[in-house]
């Protein structure tokens, strides 16, 4: 009876390890809760519609909104509230992050795209989700996100009528017994 407790208990500490990657990975393959769903990669859209000239009038207005879950003690706001784009157009944005207490924490962040149905359309070129960031206490930092709106928004009739969409990231605390020391690889401008 301890062998299977105990392995019960490994089990679901492996789960929890392995939750963010996992959620990911169903979330992509299955467009839920407004993630991307990938058929082909950001690069090979853009050279398809490059190659075929595609021109698109249409505008469309993204907004940026953050949050933080319960217990992350962080502010985290976006740097610009929404930018006006054309489908094929890419763009930079910014959100920053700021570790409001006197001890480091490290944040994994999810994003999500509204409305959901638009979230096909919707191709992250470079982003901070599902990285560690680890911040010092007082240290604050502008994370980039950069993303591309496919110009076939504006040819599918699912889409008449949208005209915003709203880009949304959590940051969520990660216990600091999983946390390593080393920080993410993704590139963040420090600002004082």
């Amino acid at each position: 009876m301890l062998y299977y407790l105990t392995a019960v208990v490994f089990g679901m500490v492996g789960l929890t390890y392995a939750a963010v990657p996992l959620y990911r990975t169903f979330c992509q393959a299955t467009g839920y809760g407004g993630t991307v769903q990938r058929k082909e990669t950001v690069e090979e859209k853009i050279a398809r519609h490059s190659e075929s000239g595609t021109v698109t009038e249409r505008e469309i207005v993204v907004q940026f909104t953050a949050d933080v879950a319960d217990g992350m003690q962080w502010k985290f706001t976006p740097t610009q509230r929404e930018v006006r784009v054309k489908p094929g157009e890419s763009v930079l944005a910014f959100y920053t992050a700021e570790n409001k207490i006197s001890a480091p924490i490290t944040g994994v962040s999810t994003y999500n795209v509204t409305p959901m149905k638009a979230g096909v359309y919707f191709n992250k070129i470079q982003c901070f989700c599902y990285e560690e960031q680890r911040l010092l206490p007082g240290e604050q930092i502008d994370v980039p996100v950069f993303f591309y709106i496919d110009p076939e928004f504006e040819t599918d009739p699912r889409m008449d009528g949208i005209n915003n969409l709203i880009l949304t990231y959590t940051f969520f605390k990660v216990s600091e017994e999983n946390t390593t020391a080393t920080s993410s690889s993704v590139p963040v401008q420090e600002t004082s």
